[in-house]
Formats: C-alpha cells, sequence, structure tokens
C-alpha cells in the first residue's frame, strides 16, 4: 500500500454533493435551519499516536498495515492531515432523548471525513468520533478521553464478529493531550488522556435526521432527505412516491427489528437508545454507556443516567425501538397522504422482531423450529435464570452439553453468582432441563447439528463490562496489550480458544468477578465520555 496521501482511498461524497449545506462554516455554535450538514474541520491535536486498529475494516478499505502503522495513519485518522478527496463535515439532525423531543443536536463531537469507495465499489463513510468542536457541541468540547474510546473500538468490533448489525471502528489513536471530564457527574472532574476513534459505516444517518426537519415543518427539505436516502442507500427499491416511501420505512422497520432481536440473543444492553442513536440502516451505532448482561436480568440497565426509571433497560429494548420507529413515522408521516403505509410498516417491524425472536429461541435450544409452545419453555427458563441469578452466556453456552439421556446441573456451576440462589432455584431448574431433553429427543435435528446450532447462536465469548474496563486500566498505565488481546479474542466469539498457543484465554470467558460486581466501569456507566 502507498503511503502518499493522493494513492489510498478515493472518496466520493455524495451526502454533502446534494444535501444542502449551511451556510456558515466553521464550529462554532448555532441553530443550522434548512440544511443537513455544516462544514467543519477537526482540530488538530498535540501528538496524535495509533494505538490500536482493525485489521478486517482496514483491509475492506483496501489499507494495509504499511499504511496503517504510519505516521500519516495516525496523522489522518486524528484529523491532523487530510487526505486528497477528504470533506469534512459534522451532520444536522435532532432527537427524543428519554422519550422528550430534544431539538436540534447533531455531531457535537463527531466529524465526517468523506465517503470513501472501496475496490469492490462499497461504500464507507469515514467519521472521527472526538476530533474537536462542530456547530452542534453545545457546551461541550467535542472531544474524548481514552477509556470512552476504547469501549467504543472494542465493541464495534465484537458486535461485527458477533454478526450483530453495526457501524465499525478502523483505529484508535491516542491524542497525546488530556481531557477534562466528571465522569460520575458528582463536581470532581478529572484530566483523562485523550483519544480519537475513527468509527465507519455505509452511511451514518439516524432516526433524528428525518425528525428535524419535519419539526420545523420543513417538508421539503424532508423530501429531499428521503429521496437521497432511498436512492443512496437503498437502491435494490423501485417505485416511487407514497408506494416506494412505504416499502423503504418497512425495510427500516425490519431491519431495525432484527438488529434489536440480536441484541436479545447475545445479552447485549445499548443504554442510550434515543432517536438520534437509531440508524436508518438498523446498524448497532452510538456505543456509549452500553452493557453485557451478566446474570440475567431483563430489569438491568447500564447507563446511571437512566438508572432510576429504567426506560432502556435489557428487556424493554424491543418496545423502545418500536416506539421510536412511531416516531420517525410521525416525522415522514408529510410524505404520506394517509397513516396505512406507516402502520404497515410499524407491522412488518413487529412480525419481523417475532419471527427474530422464534429463530433466536430455536438456535439458542438447538431446535429445528420454533414451535408456540417452545416460546413459554423459552420464557420459563428465563424466569429461573433471573431467579437464581444465573449467567446468561456461561448458562446457554453449557446447555448445548447437557446429556439427553440423564438431565442433571453438572456443568452449570460456574453460571451461579449465589450459592443460595442456586440451591433455591436448582429442584425447579432441574425440572426445566427434564422438560427441554424431552423436547429435544422429539426434535428431528441431530445431535451433532444441535451442538453446532447451539454454539453457533450462543456465544463463548462477549465483551463483559469488567474485560473492557481491565485492557482500560492498563491502557492508562501505558500497555495497550490488553485492548490488542482482547480484540483478538471478541475476533472469534463462538469459538473455543483454550489452546496451548494462547493460554490463559479462558479467563475471557470466566463469570464477573465478585469486585467487579459494583466497581465503575464494570457494572454501570454515565453519559460522560
Amino acid at each position: 500500500m502507498p503511503t502518499t496521501p493522493n494513492a489510498i482511498l478515493r472518496f466520493d461524497n455524495s451526502f454533502i454533493r446534494e444535501m444542502p449545506a449551511d451556510p456558515e462554516s466553521g464550529p462554532g455554535v448555532r441553530q443550522v435551519e434548512g440544511a443537513l450538514w455544516s462544514a467543519v474541520a477537526p482540530t488538530p491535536v498535540a501528538a496524535p499516536r495509533m494505538l490500536a486498529w482493525s485489521a478486517e475494516m482496514a483491509a475492506s478499505l483496501g489499507l494495509d498495515a504499511t499504511f496503517m502503522n504510519s505516521p500519516l495513519a495516525a496523522e489522518v485518522l486524528a484529523g491532523n492531515r487530510l487526505l486528497e478527496g477528504m470533506q469534512p463535515f459534522a451532520a444536522n439532525y435532532g432527537g427524543h432523548q428519554f422519550g422528550h423531543w430534544a431539538g436540534q443536536l447533531g455531531d457535537g463531537r463527531a466529524i465526517s471525513l468523506g465517503e470513501a469507495i472501496n475496490g469492490a465499489g462499497e461504500r464507507w463513510e469515514l467519521q472521527l468520533k472526538g476530533a474537536g468542536p462542530t456547530p452542534y457541541s453545545r457546551s461541550a468540547d467535542g472531544r474524548a478521553v481514552l477509556r470512552s474510546s476504547i469501549r467504543e473500538f472494542l465493541c464495534s468490533e465484537a458486535m461485527h464478529h458477533l454478526g450483530v448489525p453495526t457501524t465499525r471502528a478502523l483505529s484508535l489513536v491516542g491524542t497525546g493531550e488530556t481531557v477534562v471530564r466528571d465522569m460520575f457527574y458528582d463536581g470532581h472532574p478529572e484530566a483523562e488522556p485523550g483519544a480519537i476513534t475513527c468509527r465507519v459505516a455505509p452511511s451514518f444517518i439516524r432516526f433524528g435526521n428525518f425528525e428535524l426537519p419535519a419539526s420545523r415543518g420543513d417538508n421539503e427539505l424532508l423530501r429531499k432527505l428521503t429521496d437521497f436516502c432511498i436512492r443512496r442507500d437503498f437502491p435494490h427499491l423501485s417505485g416511487e412516491g407514497e408506494q416506494l416511501y412505504g416499502d423503504w420505512f418497512a425495510e427500516v422497520c425490519g431491519r431495525t427489528a432484527v438488529t434489536v432481536a440480536h441484541w436479545m440473543r447475545v445479552g447485549f444492553v445499548h443504554g442510550v437508545m434515543n432517536t438520534d442513536n437509531m440508524s436508518i440502516l438498523g446498524l448497532t451505532i452510538d456505543y456509549g454507556p452500553y452493557g453485557w448482561i451478566d446474570d440475567f436480568d431483563p430489569d438491568w440497565t447500564p447507563n446511571t443516567t437512566d438508572a432510576t426509571h429504567g426506560r432502556y433497560r435489557f428487556g424493554q429494548q424491543p418496545q423502545v425501538a418500536y416506539w421510536n420507529l412511531g416516531r420517525l413515522a410521525g416525522a415522514l408521516s408529510p410524505l404520506f397522504d394517509g397513516t396505512e403505509a406507516l402502520q404497515d410498516g410499524l407491522r412488518r417491524y413487529v412480525d419481523a422482531f417475532n419471527a427474530a425472536e422464534r429463530g433466536n429461541i430455536a438456535a439458542k435450544l438447538g431446535l429445528e423450529g420454533c414451535r408456540d409452545d417452545d416460546i413459554g419453555l423459552m420464557q420459563s427458563l428465563r424466569d429461573l435464570l433471573k431467579q437464581g441469578e444465573i449467567d446468561m452466556t456461561l448458562f446457554f453456552r453449557q446447555l448445548a452439553d447437557v446429556d439427553p439421556s440423564a438431565p442433571s446441573l453438572d456443568g452449570f456451576d460456574d453460571a451461579f453468582y449465589d450459592t443460595g440462589k442456586r440451591d433455591a432455584v436448582a429442584p425447579a431448574l432441574l425440572q426445566w432441563l427434564t422438560t427441554y431433553v424431552a423436547r429435544v429427543a422429539d426434535d428431528p435435528l441431530p445431535a451433532e447439528h444441535r451442538k453446532a446450532l447451539m454454539d453457533s447462536a450462543n456465544p463463548r465469548y462477549v465483551l463483559r463490562n469488567y474485560l473492557a474496563q481491565q485492557a482500560i486500566d492498563r491502557a492508562h498505565q501505558g500497555d495497550m496489550d490488553g485492548v490488542i488481546e482482547l480484540l483478538d479474542v471478541m475476533r472469534h466469539p463462538y469459538d473455543d480458544q483454550h489452546s496451548p498457543d494462547k493460554p490463559g484465554r479462558e479467563a475471557f470467558a470466566a463469570r464477573r468477578p465478585d469486585w467487579a460486581r459494583d466497581r465503575a466501569g464494570c457494572s454501570m456507566l454515565s453519559c460522560s465520555s
């Protein structure tokens, strides 16, 4: 890979070419009306240094190790230098936050560099998170700290390898500067190392991009954005007028349903499902105070801001996604004469989620298909997992190894967090296993296929919060090896990685240790960068 600026990436910046621009440029905070983006350059940093990068995402862009490890890459991916064709901008959008309309929001600390076209003709928008102030930064500095940047970098790639639709991460660059943050909102801000993540997606358009012009009665801009989005990001759709808009909205609903069903399958909790954090492509976007279910608890949320009401708790995510789609439908309503097509789209969400959930049940339990009574079988198991404070990931992974001829709790000990609750729930759980193996005996799937199916749906490794925090702690001491190893483990989340050449990797598949139960960063997190 040549390292001259003009030979690395080819850009076709359709969004800023075709969508109306803010007549004013630069980072000054302002209300931007009649426009979908503002030209703003990243603010240079003192000493950019490449800390980590994704080999898979780099390969998708046609970037090799020679470039990614070069000083030029660090400069470009910190925003200190632009390649030919890059045209940095911040997008203008609004959103509903925690159920309330928040007005104009926009990219407050994210600056897109442009849309790169790779050798396969795929479009990838490159966006720097933490690159400095924009017109949408309000009172913030537009920067990001190392800890949150590590979390976003790792989770973007971990979710991809889990098979969950997601934005991606190309790189993690240290800035050589500090950023002041009040992590606990308790009046004790501290200076922390700064970093910038380059995240990548075919599009970063969100529900909120449509909500803002609709809220302002700018139906011309709303239609212009919708037509553009369909033309660029949904080129397989055909037709015109309301029929086309209806088909598009229905597909957005279906994609959203599939993604949320994946979250529920692997135990991921987004933490901030505001409409400005919902991708029009149905991707998981904006990794802030996310978390992973350790002991199964539908009422758990990782977000301290949401601790009282639990709006975005784990078990509520499918309902919240539907509510968010309802807000998108309201924004799009000026494009329709009636509501039937929008209602059809919302029904598409329900149908798609139910179908995906049935598929998850069948796969997680190792069944050829999901019968109606299997839904009750899964729900009764979830009730027992909650009662017994049982680790979701460990339990489902071990379930594939239950002996159908003699079901027992042997092998499940590591999944329990509380021995007293284990003893209390053991009889009911054993009865459930007895019912389960009887169901398996009535299923036509061969045993070897059953285990393969279960192992492909129930990961051995997920990015538990305490694992990420351990890597962050090491990074704060100048040791990035924890991040690199964790990234490597998460590349193969469904494979057993215990081998002589990878000793100690069984630790990445262990339940959350007691010391991490209430430690900051290991359980709940704030929205603070």
